[in-house]
């Protein structure tokens, strides 16, 4: 499926599968692929997604609460003797990483520093479609369709690995 994710004032692209197809002027891309691709318009800018240099420290040596945990725990991430006085278990580390990975998502991170060791949390970050990389990767045609929208406040809107939505923002009151 080709999808055309249009931002104003920049260039947009097309994602075909896993890979991006094109880029450049809307128009340019609307008059080829149009009739054929959906369309995603997206009111911010796009960009190849953060690059998470302390990816490791924060899915191996820190504990992301469950939302039911909120009112014991808190929400933010334990680390320290919090961390140590849970006792965790390979399956909490397996849990703890993909609540982790999921705020990763949501800000917007495409690639990471790693590889993470533990075998829990390293299935988490597999299965999430992030990869391991030394830093950002650029956009270009061919290359893998890894990418993310950021608002004008610098919040996420969409995060997009291998031409998957992985991230969404909510609308406000929805």
């Amino acid at each position: 499926m080709l999808t055309l994710h249009r931002v104003p004032d920049s260039d947009s692209l097309v994602v075909e599968g896993a890979r991006i197809a094109a880029i450049g002027p809307y128009e340019e891309l609307y008059a080829a692929y149009g009739e054929r691709a959906r369309v995603r318009e997206w009111d911010g800018v796009l960009g190849p997604g953060r690059h998470e240099p302390d990816a490791v420290a924060l899915l191996e040596h820190a504990y992301w609460p469950d939302p039911r945990e909120a009112g014991e725990l808190g929400t933010g991430p334990l680390t320290g003797d919090a961390l140590a006085a849970l006792g965790m278990t390979d399956t909490r580390w397996g849990a703890s990483a993909r609540r982790g990975v999921q705020r990763l998502l949501a800000s917007g991170t495409t690639t990471l520093a790693g590889p993470v060791g533990r075998p829990s949390v390293r299935l988490a970050v597999e299965r999430s479609g992030l990869k391991y990389a030394a830093g950002p990767r650029a956009l270009a045609v061919g290359r893998p369709a890894d990418f993310a929208v950021f608002a004008d406040d610098g919040t996420c809107l969409v995060t997009v690995l291998d031409g998957r939505m992985v991230h969404r923002r909510r609308r406000p009151g929805a």
